[in-house]
């Protein structure tokens, strides 16, 4: 079987970074490729700047897309070489990545690679299917070899306390109309010709409310936008979980969305899919509460819920030529 050239299998990775996953679909990447190299950066002008003032968002969506050219070249049979924030003079830099020496992709591989197009973000409840132990048991082991930490939070109590915070979160930014204006930039109408925000198609019109509440983000606001779906249809919360780092600094950032797209991906092969819920995560004394009373100390990175859908999603991705410079 012939070899793949390094450029071809380069132009590869980055046709599938843009699969990745990311705050409001806001895709905040760029990528640069030589002979040899992607060097992949952050773009500022999407940052939210309300929500994401850190750039910490950004920073885990753009992780996501760096775990996933990894992926492509292992299965692309060549082990990658990777720098993380190679360069402290150009902080937009936040990775380099090359194929290394050859290997023969083994079968998990195989399996991450091809959900990365499939991959999609629930925003509803769950089928009342449940998540088998084992593959939670999967999942965290996917996430801690990447650097992070993923906990399934099975206390009642606990997951009670998480959605209250979301809960309490989503009510504040609702009355603050700087973080609705930002949630708005991001919605796409229906019909639009856009290709990167939330879709109408991407979240129900009226979703049947989980017990309890996870709300969701209101991208239609004021507009009758989403898809029909039955009120009285899925509404499991599913398998609760955080995701965690010991540090807070970019390093950990990168790190954390590796680890949350190496997540994603495997629970993807196994039909699993995951609603996420930053709000809490948006407000510092949210997020420290977090920290203190529900993460042992670690700095929460993603809420997330776990579950089965049979709905079907699409999703729109910005073409090569206005990510690659």
């Amino acid at each position: 079987m012939a070899i793949p050239s390094a450029k071809r299998v380069l132009d590869a990775a980055v046709e599938a970074a843009r699969w990745a996953p990311s705050v409001h679909n806001t895709q905040p990447w760029t990528f640069s490729v030589s002979e040899e190299t992607i060097s992949l950066r952050a773009d500022p002008d999407r940052r939210l700047r309300v929500s994401d003032t850190t750039g910490r968002e950004v920073l885990i969506s753009c992780g996501a897309a760096l775990f996933t050219m990894r992926t492509v070249l292992r299965h692309e049979g060549f082990e990658p070489v990777v720098r993380v924030l190679p360069d402290p003079d150009r902080p937009s830099l936040l990775a380099t990545l090359r194929p290394g020496a050859g290997i023969q992709p083994d079968e998990s591989t195989a399996v991450l690679a091809g959900e990365i197009r499939h991959r999609r973000t629930h925003r509803a409840g769950f089928a009342d299917v449940p998540v088998p132990d084992r593959l939670i048991d999967r999942l965290s082991a996917a996430a801690l070899s990447e650097g992070a930490k993923l906990t399934p939070v099975r206390a009642p109590e606990a997951v009670d306390v998480l959605a209250a915070l979301t809960q309490a979160a989503q009510g504040v930014q609702a009355q603050d109309r700087r973080f609705s204006l930002e949630v708005i930039r991001w919605a796409r109408p229906p019909g639009s010709s856009r290709t990167d925000g939330v879709p109408a198609d991407g979240y129900p019109r009226a979703a049947a409310p989980t017990g309890p509440r996870f709300p969701q983000r209101d991208y239609a606001w004021r507009h009758d936008w989403g898809y029909d779906a039955d009120p009285r249809g899925a509404a499991a919360v599913g398998v609760v979980a955080l995701l965690t780092t010991r540090g807070d600094g970019r390093q950990e950032w990168i790190a954390a969305g590796q680890a949350l797209q190496h997540v994603l991906l495997r629970a993807s092969a196994y039909g699993v899919s995951a609603a996420f819920h930053t709000q809490a995560l948006e407000m510092g004394l949210l997020r420290e509460f977090m920290r203190q009373g529900l993460c042992s100390g670690e700095h929460p990175q993603m809420l997330m819920r776990l579950g089965v859908t049979f709905d079907e999603k699409g999703s729109v991705r910005r073409p090569l030529s206005e990510v690659v410079w």
